[in-house]
């Protein structure tokens, strides 16, 4: 797979990176997208390596930790093959509970760090994430205690995520930033009018985009609500409900025409758009034949004429429904 700077603080990676959340179940909701099975994606992570996709992304949240223990055990013997992001931010206690407050405080990011560290089982972390801003600290502070991470050898870069873009720049003014990892579809483009998107092509600051196929929507096998299991947690998600619900599903076909004229899936050609916008996809997925389907996206050159087309079907500002949920969960 083609490599490409992030950032330009020096952290090189491939075109797409392997959102790890959905590889581990939550304590608190259970299997996300799906039956997580250790086995499976231990071997989905085996193979993206093999084709080049050695760029993993994870968070402390994730099980809470059992996500980063799974990776652990997947890159056992090869951890100098692998480029590690993880995060930061979301409180989880003494005792393992999350507590959903965000936390991003300099005594609480030490203890994060450490325990991510352990349960990683590594002595650094290439890109460190704080998850979401603390409300209650100046983001200058919390990225103040990262940038010592980073002086301690701990952390080699540092990112951000789910951020605006006056925050972007009094996190970068602090310590420069390599990364901003925000979610971004075509079902959702607010980087792009909320000056996210134009600031970080300014100050060369890498933009990665989590949920890039719109929590799955966008792959077209989801066509009816009963497609979504009774305890998944994308059911509180008001893009996901309603009459909403069946006008996304009319997007997608409009989308899916667009791919089988091309030959490829309309995640494909989502993933694709964001290549070439210059924004970093990172996918979840805990199965071989998806991953392979969206690597095989980095080989994919939309012409003009196909990006006018998808633009006109989902153009910046449609409304495809909130993507707001009662628990915030990431990948």
């Amino acid at each position: 797979m083609k490599t490409r700077k992030l950032g330009s603080q020096g952290l090189e990676i491939p075109m797409i990176g392997l959102g790890c959340m959905g590889m581990s179940s939550f304590a608190s909701t259970g299997d996300i997208y799906g039956k997580a099975d250790e086995k499976e994606s231990i071997a989905t992570i085996h193979r993206s390596l093999a084709l080049g996709g050695n760029f993993l992304d994870t968070a402390d949240l994730y099980g809470p930790f059992e996500n980063e223990k799974l990776i652990a055990k997947a890159i056992k013997g090869k951890r100098n093959e692998f480029i590690i992001a993880s995060k930061f931010g979301f409180e989880i206690d003494a005792s393992g509970q999350v507590t959903w407050r965000i936390n991003g405080r300099p005594d609480y990011i030490q203890k994060s760090i450490e325990r991510s560290l352990k349960n990683l089982d590594t002595d650094v972390i290439d890109l460190y994430y704080m998850h979401r801003p603390d409300p209650n600290v100046p983001i200058e502070e919390t990225v103040g205690a990262m940038a010592e991470l980073v002086k301690a050898g701990k952390v080699r870069y540092l990112g951000i995520s789910e951020v605006s873009a006056e925050q972007i720049k009094k996190a970068h003014a602090t310590f420069p930033i390599t990364a901003v990892q925000n979610e971004i579809s075509l079902f959702g483009r607010e980087v792009e009018t909320n000056g996210v998107y134009e600031l970080t092509q300014a100050q060369g600051i890498g933009l990665v985009a989590y949920s890039p196929l719109g929590r799955g929507f966008i792959t077209g096998q989801i066509k009816s609500p009963d497609d979504i299991p009774a305890d998944d947690f994308r059911r509180l998600i008001p893009r996901f409900q309603g009459e909403q619900f069946y006008k996304n599903v009319a997007l997608v076909r409009e989308l899916e025409q667009i791919g089988m004229e091309k030959q490829v899936t309309p995640s494909q050609l989502a993933l694709a758009w964001l290549i070439q916008k210059d924004i970093v996809p990172i996918p979840g997925t805990k199965k071989v034949r998806y991953l392979e389907q969206n690597i095989a996206a980095t080989e994919i050159l939309l012409t003009p004429e196909e990006l006018q087309r998808i633009e006109a079907i989902l153009p910046v500002g449609l409304d495809t429904g909130s993507r707001d949920v009662s628990i915030p969960l990431q990948s």
